[in-house]
């Protein structure tokens, strides 16, 4: 279905934090495609951004062409979670996450709305092709110290919430890792957590390899002054790497500010691969295998033929 037909609009969120410059804001040209595919882990489709907003059908093509081979789309209240568990359902290269975000449970905590938000995402995770329980987790950047109880008492019911339909746990973790870690061992975390758009050094990625759990890069991987990220990267197991865009943040170098797109993955597999000093398609066949692991398969793809045969299947 393309579009914007139906009862699946194209946008359902205007990204509000571009500055009001007069420069225009376009999408950056493509990269060079990848010759075997991967997923990106976490994306927000629902959003319109830059001068001529693409919607989710434009940006899912552009992202074949560059071998990206599917996208999970990650909600962020009951709104967005409802149309990314819709545009699953009608999308073979789509795959859902549902949450409250950690800077809305709060906000809702306070209008008495949250148990009824949660209850929603209890039920769309039930529904198939929701592979994941988020985005959720902790963000004491954003939450005052007053509201941070119901920031977290919200994490701990998405994690029963993961545990009790068997998904796997999608984190957002803003200057919060401690309080993260404290809650995930005292309740203890799914078989499969994922620090989204990991941001922490090698400590905390020491700590997630002891755990079996799971750091996703984003193009803040590929950031001059982010060796911290890098140096993680080194620490963390390759069976426990994932990538990502953050769509419509985080654009990767060399098109740092510029809107992003699930197409623009391939500078941070590449920025990823130089940092590990591995072959870009060695590295993406086990990017696109962890993939399958922690989410299960979209559907059969034949862009993912060429990683079949470098991973021996």
């Amino acid at each position: 279905m393309s579009a914007g037909s139906g009862d699946l609009p194209a946008h359902i969120r205007a990204r509000g934090d571009r500055d009001a410059s007069d420069r225009e804001i376009t999408y950056p040209a493509a990269p060079n495609p990848l010759s075997v595919g991967v997923y990106d882990n976490h994306a927000h489709l629902e959003f319109a951004d830059g001068d001529n907003p693409m919607d989710y059908s434009e940006h899912l093509d552009r992202a074949g062409a560059v071998g990206v081979l599917g996208v999970i789309q990650v909600g962020t209240d009951v709104e967005t979670s409802q149309w990314s568990s819709a545009l699953a359902h009608r999308e073979p290269r789509v795959l859902a996450a549902v949450a409250i975000h950690p800077n809305e449970a709060p906000l809702l905590h306070q209008s008495g709305e949250l148990e009824d938000a949660l209850a929603v995402i209890d039920e769309l995770a039930a529904k198939p092709r929701v592979v994941a329980v988020g985005e959720t987790g902790l963000d004491f950047f954003r939450t005052p110290p007053e509201l941070q109880d119901a920031q977290q008492d919200a994490f701990r019911a998405h994690i029963e919430i993961a545990k009790k339909h068997d998904l796997a746990l999608q984190i957002h973790d803003r200057d919060a890792h401690d309080a993260v870690l404290d809650i995930l061992l005292e309740v203890g975390a799914p078989e499969k957590t994922v620090f989204h758009c990991f941001s922490g050094d090698a400590a905390l990625a020491e700590i997630l390899s002891a755990q079996g759990w799971y750091a996703s890069f984003a193009g803040t991987v590929t950031f001059k002054n982010s060796e911290g990220l890098r140096e993680a990267l080194r620490v963390m197991p390759r069976s426990h790497i994932l990538v990502e865009t953050d769509t419509p943040f985080l654009t990767p170098v060399p098109s740092r500010g510029k809107p992003n797109s699930p197409y623009m993955i391939p500078f941070t597999v590449r920025s990823m691969a130089d940092t590990l000093e591995m072959d870009e398609n060695l590295l993406a066949a086990q990017l696109t295998d962890n993939t399958i692991d922690v989410y299960g398969r979209f559907d059969d793809n034949p862009l993912d033929e060429l990683g079949s045969v470098l991973r021996g299947r």
